[in-house]
């Protein structure tokens, strides 16, 4: 096992990423492998290098979060780690929902990047604190509208394929069922999650996914930053 952590960069613009990578550089634990400036570069270096982390920018050219999503489940050894200017809670529910294991604003202080990066590559999950906390503030606020969805086991194995857009009976071939088991557990779900149609359904379980994604990355950020202080 590599006593290196290897970094993957995408950010469309070159001073930025150099910077950042100058930072990383200095770190002996760490190694910038390859940089790219695009969501077509983060998938071509995630695929060709297999970096440990790639370090991902939300508003560059192409489909991010598709990239976010692609890596994340056909590269699971890959992390991916946003790196971004960006504040926007759609932006950050969207990466964190595509599979994204943490989400850091630009202008984070090198140490705290260099933690980032070390959690996140341990499997662990990092979100800049104060933007955490403006998530989790937003969660609540609209907490009225979440849900805690007391769905089985096979009831979510059903919807989570359902909400990439398989059919019921892509579905069944998957999950090696029967196409009428595969609506008959699409019917318990929609009616747990009180919704009309399939679409309905896929909206508000991909929202409660976002919120408890958020609540895990907030949980994780401050166990880290604990585990820090006291080592």
């Amino acid at each position: 096992m590599s006593s290196f952590i290897r970094i993957g960069i995408a950010d469309d613009h070159p001073m930025l990423r150099e910077g950042v990578a100058n930072t990383l550089r200095k770190r002996a634990d760490l190694q910038v492998v390859e940089q790219g400036a695009n969501a077509q570069d983060a998938m071509d270096i995630a695929q060709r290098v297999r970096p440990d982390v790639m370090l991902m920018d939300v508003n560059m050219p192409g489909d991010v979060f598709a990239a976010v999503r692609f890596i994340s489940t056909k590269l699971s050894d890959v992390k991916v780690l946003m790196l971004t200017v960006s504040e926007s809670e759609d932006d950050a529910f969207l990466a964190l929902e595509a599979g994204a294991r943490g989400y850091v604003l630009k202008g984070v202080s090198g140490p705290e990047l260099v933690l980032a990066i070390r959690s996140v590559a341990k499997g662990e999950t990092y979100i800049t604190p104060e933007f955490a906390n403006k998530l989790l503030s937003s969660s609540k606020e609209h907490g009225e509208q979440i849900h805690t969805f007391d769905l089985t086991h096979r009831e979510e194995e059903v919807i989570r394929e359902v909400s990439k857009g398989l059919t019921n009976r892509e579905v069944a071939t998957k999950l090696l069922i029967s196409e009428k088991t595969v609506k008959h557990h699409m019917g318990c779900v929609m009616q747990k999650l009180h919704a009309r149609n399939r679409v309905e359904a896929v909206t508000a379980i991909r929202r409660y996914w976002e919120r408890e994604a958020v609540g895990r990355l907030h949980t994780g950020a401050g166990k880290t930053q604990m585990d820090a202080r006291s080592g």
